[in-house]
């Protein structure tokens, strides 16, 4: 019974993937090695155990179009449309860069010149699902080389499908003209618009009437139905069905139920899409793996070393530092899954048959293998680049040059790494207090953009000693580490401990379990912006219910003291930075809140002075900035206070100007136990030890 073989088959397949993936995560190996290996494993060239593998090509070919579907789904118009320009940049010659030298290597090994150009295609792409589920375990997503890498990724999604509408023009079956190449490709570029101009005004109708039934199965269904239906018309019209798959996503995300869709359609997708990765394992000749080594191995060092200096040098052109460049090469260098979409199409138009469709499947399997190990060696590799710090400025881009600092005439100044949204306000602070600063950030826009403002910012990878140097770090007096790369944040902290042991540094930290191992790197001050978060979310939800400012700001100042009093290490040092400086001044930043008793009243009026001893340094009414205003200056509501003073003195100043004369009554309450307490009623800490 053909029925239940096909389902022995099945059974098989889940149960070994099961197994096998099981055991690479317990080694920290992605899943889709352990899809293809168990593929490899039941296969024909392997146990054996399946040997009707077109069947289970079938429900292979459903996953890709399932996941051009997601795709679709994911990147919709209006997104495509506010895609950075670094993004289309890095992207577009990584990709063209590597096709044109996989191009000219096929050529002078004598293949043609269409095989050449295909085997560009599914080279240049790499694993979206490897590597943003590496960078998201190692919390560098949002890092510059996490941001970069997800850039080129999103561009290489999006050129699988004008990849898949030329390769048929690359086989030697094509023929024709080049005429008549233009003609073709022309004729399913408008078949295609059409199909999405038509989907746009139809599917959001269709979708509409669907959900006032309130039924979820029939939307499923419905979505479904939309995503085959457009699939085979581009297949009737000689199309791939992956192709109008993807269309079909796109009309869909352009519609208010795109969200849905996307989440009722993704189980379907994953389980569809491990069918695809085995059904590709199962092709793979092991006996090639035995009877080839050498050969192999020597095309899967040479993709990796030719797509990680690919990556590398684009990212080098746009400006960017070495180590920053040394990272996103090593996270590309691997094959990626739509390559092997890309590949049974070309094995149908006969552009990748035989052993070359072997050789590409190990080399792509060793590719993937080789990631996790090559991302874990960027940053050995960074630092043992900035041993060497003339061949760090050599390989960084000249066109930053003007933008490195150069005899900074700066003493007990603050150095502010990163010009982010932290980095910003704090410079605009500093500035308006007179006290002298300079900040440095990789981003060679960010740069030009904050000297185009007036700041002094300058182009650096702070995680650089030579860099900390420039910046005159023995004559600094703090440096504030604004950046969210996790590496770049410990070894800054490492570089400038060496270089300047007497440098008073804070530190911003992603999680509360990050602040032992950054207080032991050498750092004197870390805000954990997990735990902080989770004070603001608290004051947020008692304002709704009517509970006073001034007793949200005793809670937070409770929490946090009991908060870091339970992190050990990082208790011991945050309490030992408090206790070492009991009399420095502070800046603060209070927004009055409404009903405040300080509005309407002149400052004169208020007596902020002599009730608290806290001092007006400056205040901010919408885009104006008033600084050391006079004793007639009136408050208005949601006026922004620069408040100057000791901790006691802050924290009798917020108080007072929450509750008016009720304040008083908490003067012998505790000190205030962080800036980030001003934040509870309105208040941003923007500076301390100024």
């Amino acid at each position: 019974m053909p029925h239940i073989d096909f389902l022995q088959d099945l059974v098989i397949i889940f149960g070994f993937s099961i197994l096998v993936v099981l055991v690479f995560q317990r080694l920290q190996l992605p899943s889709i090695i352990g899809f293809l290996m168990a593929g490899a494993m039941v296969g024909p060239y392997g146990l054996n155990l399946i040997d009707d593998v077109e069947q289970v090509k079938f429900l292979a070919e459903v996953g890709v179009v399932m996941l051009l579907f997601t795709i679709g789904l994911e990147f919709s118009l209006a997104h495509l449309s506010r895609v950075r320009a670094f993004i289309l940049t890095g992207g577009g010659l990584q990709v063209g860069v590597t096709i044109l030298l996989t191009a000219v290597g096929a050529l002078a090994l004598g293949a043609p010149l269409g095989t050449g150009i295909f085997w560009g295609f599914i080279l240049a792409l790499s694993s979206t699902a490897i590597v943003l589920k590496i960078l998201m375990d190692r919390n560098e997503l949002d890092s510059p080389h996490g941001r970069l890498t997800l850039g080129i990724l999103i561009f290489q999604d999006l050129i699988v499908v004008p990849m898949m509408l030329i390769a048929p023009l690359l086989s030697d079956s094509a023929g024709g003209s080049a005429l008549a190449v233009v003609l073709t490709l022309a004729k399913s570029v408008l078949l295609l618009a059409g199909l999405l101009v038509a989907g746009l005004w139809i599917v959001p109708r269709v979708l509409y009437q669907v959900t006032r039934t309130r039924n979820r199965e029939i939307f499923v269904i419905a979505v479904i139905l939309i995503c085959m239906g457009i699939a085979w018309m581009t297949s009737w019209i000689g199309l791939s069905l992956a192709i109008g798959a993807f269309i079909a996503g796109l009309v869909i995300s352009e519609s208010e139920y795109g969200h849905q869709a996307l989440a009722d359609v993704m189980p379907f997708r994953d389980s569809f899409n491990s069918l695809f990765f085995v059904s590709i394992g199962m092709l793979l000749d092991l006996r090639l793996l035995l009877n080839q080594p050498l050969l192999i191995i020597g095309m899967a060092w040479a993709v990796l070393v030719v797509k990680g200096v690919v990556a590398g040098g684009v990212v080098l052109s746009m400006g960017y530092p070495f180590r920053v460049a040394a990272m996103v090469g090593l996270s590309l260098p691997q094959v990626g899954e739509f390559s092997f979409v890309l590949a049974q199409a070309g094995q149908d138009l006969g552009l990748l048959i035989g052993e070359r469709y072997q050789l590409f499947l190990a080399v792509s399997i060793l590719s993937m293998l080789a990631t996790p190990f090559l991302i874990q060696l960027g940053p050995q590799l960074s630092i043992r680049a900035d041993s060497f710090p003339r061949l760090g400025r050599w390989l960084e881009n000249r066109r930053a040059a003007e933008l490195e600092p150069r005899d900074l005439p700066l003493k007990d100044h603050v150095i502010i790494a990163g010009y982010g949204f932290n980095g910003r306000n704090l410079a605009r602070v500093l500035k308006e207090s007179k006290i002298p600063y300079v900040i440095v950030d990789v981003h060679a826009s960010l740069v030009r953009h904050g000297r185009a403002q007036g700041d002094p910012v300058y182009f650096g990878d702070i995680a650089r000693a030579e860099v900390l140097r420039r910046l005159r770090i023995n004559a600094a007096k703090i440096l504030v580490l604004a950046v969210s790369d996790p590496f770049a944040l410990r070894r800054a902290i490492q570089v400038a401990r060496q270089a300047s042991p007497d440098i008073h540094i804070v530190s911003r930290a992603r999680y509360v379990r990050d602040l032992d191992e950054l207080f032991r790197l050498g750092a004197d001050e870390v805000v954990p912006e997990e735990f902080e978060s989770s004070l603001e979310i608290l004051a947020m939800v008692l304002t709704k219910y009517g509970v006073a400012a001034g007793q949200i700001t005793r809670k937070q100042e409770a929490i946090r003291k009991e908060g870091y009093a339970s992190l050990s290490r990082a208790a011991a040092e945050y309490d030992r930075a408090k206790g070492a400086l009991p009399t420095e001044v502070e800046v603060i930043r209070h927004r009055l809140i409404a009903g405040s008793p300080a509005i309407g009243k002149s400052l004169a009026e208020l007596g902020l002075p002599a009730r608290t001893g806290a001092m007006v340094a400056a205040v901010i009414r919408g885009d104006e900035t008033r600084p050391n205003p006079g004793g007639s200056f009136v408050f208005e509501p949601q006026d922004s206070i620069f408040l100057m003073g000791s901790q006691d003195q802050l924290r009798l100043a917020i108080l007072f100007l929450d509750e008016g004369d009720r304040a008083e009554e908490d003067k012998a309450s505790t000190p205030l136990e962080d800036d980030s307490a001003a934040e509870s009623s309105g208040g941003d800490a923007v500076g301390r030890d100024l």
